[in-house]
């Protein structure tokens, strides 16, 4: 393969907060790496909503499918229609058979259809090989449809949880069959992609974690009681913040000056707040709304304890972020957490929904800054061990020139 590695990077809305953190970082590692990578993302967002230099930077140059124009849409399928006829109704017949059930689902794969028409051509005018997709969705269907049309490879990434929970519906099997390769966030999670998967190509299963540059996160020193929790993320009732409020409520006569620090925002927000106030713990806490990556970890190093009751994660990036900065985590024993935190040395697990064990653990930490040191000092060496992004996109740049060259 002669000069440098030229691909492109995609998934549904990778200007968004949350996506766009850990996405952005193995972009950059890639970079570094030497690979040209151009990024696309099936919609856009606002400029009110990039609250980041590098979101900022990024929508510059990030390449949105919707909205569409139907010129663009024309003479992209045109061309792909024209130059390879037989590729174009193969790409028609991959459409008809991995659609969804009934009208619905058949007008949600046109749209896919027409979306992955202009992924082709925009792969085509930048003289990209090879195309990589996060998340196993909408996105995805895109991807592996657009890499028939164009007659290029893709690979994907896979977090989960959601997409285990309609494996079905999302045609999760023709996905990794098709597949050059696929990302795995944990081993729960390779291990989840396995069902899916004839065993003769589990090979092509592989684990890359998400990371953080922990270079960036200055580690925080633990004295005295603690009183401030932070949770980061979106706010919904899924990531067990009502659990959460219980907790706090639990603790207040215990620990007076108990704080909860939610930085986020999210579809609950209203609920949270109301909930907050009929426990009689609002002026307890404080709900920033989206943060930019400078002020999270700023809200990171003033806090004492990072808390997640979640009942359905993958494996948090927020997670490795309290851990680079030296806070000791509780979090739920669910999916692939307990391949980031070891019970008991870099933080607890808890069972989701036990408000009992959750106040436990708080009560323990809040207690004893000894127990916050130590397990805040094992978290960012976990962290730098195994979660590093740049050793991560060492590892992705290896698989992905392996898997090329052996096309």
């Amino acid at each position: 393969m002669s000069g440098p590695l030229r691909i492109a990077y995609m998934t549904g809305e990778y200007l968004r907060v949350s996506p766009f953190v850990f996405i952005y970082r193995e972009i950059s590692a890639l970079r570094r790496a030497g690979v040209h990578v151009e990024t696309i993302s099936v919609r856009g967002v606002s400029e009110s909503e990039c609250v980041s230099p590098e979101q900022k930077a990024e929508r510059e140059t990030t390449y949105v499918l919707v909205p569409f124009s139907i010129g663009a849409l024309a003479k992209a399928h045109g061309r792909l229609k024209f130059t390879a006829p037989s590729r174009y109704l193969r790409a028609l017949r991959l459409a008809w058979s991995t659609r969804q059930p009934g009208i619905k689902g058949l007008l949600y794969q046109l749209a896919y259809f027409l979306e992955a028409g202009l992924v082709a051509e925009r792969m085509r005018q930048c003289g990209l090989i090879h195309l990589h997709n996060h998340l196993g969705a909408s996105s995805c269907t895109v991807a592996m449809l657009a890499a028939e049309l164009g007659g290029f490879t893709f690979s994907c990434s896979l977090h989960g949880p959601d997409i285990f929970f309609e494996p079905y519906r999302w045609r999760l099997d023709a996905k990794l069959k098709r597949a050059l390769f696929v990302c795995c966030i944990s081993h729960f999670c390779r291990s989840q992609a396995m069902i899916w998967t004839p065993p003769e190509r589990w090979n092509r299963l592989h684990i890359i974690h998400c990371g953080v540059e922990p270079e960036v996160f200055e580690p925080r020193q633990h004295d005295g009681a603690g009183k401030r929790l932070i949770f980061v993320g979106r706010l919904a009732a899924v990531k067990g913040i009502p659990i959460l409020l219980e907790a706090i409520a639990h603790l207040r006569d215990a620990h007076p000056d108990i704080e909860l620090v939610l930085a986020g925002d999210g579809p609950d927000r209203g609920w949270i707040e109301r909930r907050s106030q009929e426990l009689g713990i609002a002026n307890r806490v404080r709900v920033t709304g989206y943060l930019s990556q400078d002020r999270v970890r700023e809200e990171l190093r003033a806090s004492d304890i990072f808390v997640m009751a979640s009942f359905a994660e993958g494996v948090p990036v927020v997670l490795m972020e309290a851990m680079a900065t030296g806070l000791p985590v509780i979090a739920t024993r669910i999916a692939g957490i307990a391949e980031l935190v070891d019970d008991g040395e870099s933080g607890f697990l808890t069972p989701p929904s036990d408000t009992g064990s959750l106040v436990e653990r708080i009560d323990a930490l809040l207690r004893d800054p000894q127990l916050r040191s130590r397990m805040g000092i094992a978290g960012r060496q976990k962290v730098e061990a195994d979660f590093d992004t740049a050793k991560e996109g060492g590892k992705l740049r290896k698989i992905l020139d392996a898997a090329l060259n052996d096309r």
